[in-house]
Parts: C-alpha cells; sequence; structure tokens
C-alpha cells in the first residue's frame, strides 16, 4: 500500500479539479472571478463545520489551542490563497481548462523554495530534479498558441503572468497551511487538517465578503443565484482542501504539490471531453514533460 499521504494527495487532485471545473463554468456564464472565488469558501464553511463537529463528538477528542502563530500562518495561507484562485480563473479565460491547470502548477518549483525560507524544509538533489523537469514542461507551455522554439520571452505575456502569479500565491499558501498544522499540539492529522481549514475558510469567508460588499455588492446576491452549482463547488472544495492539509501534516510540501501535479492529466481529461477545448502539439509536449517529472519524483522520495 501506498503511504497516506500520496493517496490522499491523489484523492486532492481529484477533487480540485472537479472543483476548478466548476468554477470555471460559474466564471465564464454567471459570476465574477472575485464571486466564483467567493463561493467555494462560503459554500465549504457549512460542510466543513459540520464534518469536525462530527469527528470531535466520534472521537471524543478535544480542539487543540490555537496561538498566535497559528492565526498567522492561517491569515498568510488563506490571503494568498484567495488571490491564487483568482489568478485562476481569470487565467481561463485567457487560455483552455487543461493549459490553465498546467500554468497554475508552476507552485511545485516555488513550493520548494518558499518552503525553505519560511519552515527550513529541504528537499534532495534528486527531488529537485525531478521538480526542474517539471518547470522545463512549463516553460514549453508558457508561450502563446502560435510560439515556436523554447524562449523564455514567450512567458511575457497575460496567460503566463496570471499562472506563475497563482504559482507564487499557491506555494505560500501550502507552506503557510502546513506552518499552521504544525503549531497544534495534536499528532492526529485530521484533526489538524479540520482545525486548520476550518480557522482559514471561516477567515476567507469573512475577507471575501467584506471585499464583495465594498466592491462588487451585487455579486453576492448572483453567489446565492448561483447556489445549485456553486453548493458543489463548496462540497469539492471542501474534500480537496481536507486531503490537502492531510497531506501536509505528514510530508514536504514540495514533494505533496509536487505529485499533485497528477490534476494535470485530470485537466486534459476534462479540456477535451467536458469542454471541448482542443490541445496543441506544443501543450501536448510540455504536459508529457511534467507527467514525466511526477513519475521522477515518486522514484526518488
Amino acid at each position: 500500500m501506498p503511504d497516506l499521504w500520496i493517496v490522499v494527495s491523489l484523492m486532492a487532485a481529484i477533487f480540485q479539479t472537479v472543483r476548478f471545473m466548476l468554477q470555471k463554468v460559474l466564471a465564464t456564464s454567471t459570476l465574477s472571478a472575485a464571486g466564483a472565488t467567493f463561493a467555494r469558501f462560503l459554500y465549504s464553511a457549512p460542510f466543513i463545520a459540520l464534518l469536525l463537529v462530527g469527528y470531535t463528538q466520534a472521537t471524543g477528542a478535544r480542539l487543540p489551542a490555537l496561538d498566535a502563530r497559528f492565526w498567522g500562518f492561517g491569515l498568510l495561507g488563506g490571503t494568498t490563497q484567495i488571490f491564487a484562485t483568482i489568478c485562476v480563473v481569470l487565467l481561463f479565460k485567457e487560455r483552455n481548462f487543461a493549459v490553465g491547470i498546467t500554468f497554475k502548477k508552476t507552485e511545485v518549483i516555488q513550493t520548494v523554495l518558499v518552503g525553505a525560507i519560511l519552515l527550513g524544509d529541504r528537499v534532495s538533489w534528486g527531488g529537485l530534479g525531478a521538480i526542474l523537469l517539471g518547470l522545463v514542461g512549463l516553460l514549453l507551455l508558457s508561450g502563446e498558441k502560435e510560439a515556436r522554439g523554447f524562449r523564455l520571452s514567450g512567458m511575457a505575456n497575460r496567460a503566463a503572468g496570471l499562472g506563475i502569479a497563482s504559482g507564487v500565491l499557491f506555494a505560500f499558501s501550502a507552506v503557510s497551511y502546513r506552518g499552521a498544522s504544525l503549531t497544534l499540539a495534536t499528532d492526529d492529522p485530521l484533526m489538524r487538517a479540520g482545525v486548520t481549514l476550518m480557522a482559514v475558510v471561516a477567515m476567507q469567508t469573512v475577507i471575501m465578503t467584506v471585499w464583495l460588499w465594498l466592491r462588487e455588492r451585487g455579486e453576492m446576491t448572483r453567489v446565492w443565484q448561483a447556489r445549485r452549482v456553486a453548493v458543489w463547488i463548496g462540497l469539492t472544495s471542501m474534500g480537496g482542501s481536507l486531503c490537502w492539509f492531510i497531506a501536509f501534516t505528514l510530508q514536504n510540501a514540495a514533494y505533496v504539490k509536487a505529485l499533485g501535479q497528477v490534476e494535470l492529466i485530470l485537466s486534459v481529461i476534462a479540456s477535451t471531453l467536458f469542454f471541448k477545448e482542443k490541445i496543441t502539439v506544443r501543450e501536448a509536449i510540455g504536459m508529457t514533460v511534467l507527467v514525466a517529472s511526477i513519475l521522477l519524483l515518486v522514484l526518488v522520495i
């Protein structure tokens, strides 16, 4: 049997792919990028609360104390995740679904750097090589559809900018969540994940409510009107976030995010079968290189 962190990371990738599919549908037809992001937090919060209450009742476990370091890490992670999600939703309007998700995967190499800075996490030379190979795949994807060759200048476009920005922000988010969960005085990974997730989503919901009230007041009404679809965003968001948080408590965030690149394969399937989008040869090559980096990473860790 594979290690638990591998299983939950794969489950997280599945949940996240479905959630982004739903957000793409809403963002291109009903809601703004901020509205589609808000829907994720608003509709997941009740399910997370019920899950945490049910778990404590079933196990008799007590909630751990939350100190200033926990709230600091949680606020940093929650805020950067909001902006990262908005970048990804905006990216879906620039490129197809699969390429949008692939751009987001710049978070892997950046998670290594952020993890080293914030938490002192280290990655082996073999693991770093696998992650760098994945970066090559991302460079292949960075050019516009008509791009030829392999040039760093190909990253000087809006889609690449949004993708790289989302990667940086998701990297800070992932490492911050790991930092928050590790401050909790419990060895139970489910409790750590549940408490961290509930606290973060509560903060995110408040932040987004204030933002929309000040800047896009009518968007909250549209989020409610879209509840039949948005509630599924909440459920898949809860499932994905819970799995990510469990994985972060068990393993280096860089390894977790690197294995999570399996989401790329799922995004190709969604892009071609569900959204009926075409993938160019260059994009296919870039994705293939990324898949190779995933397999290499699994072999060296």
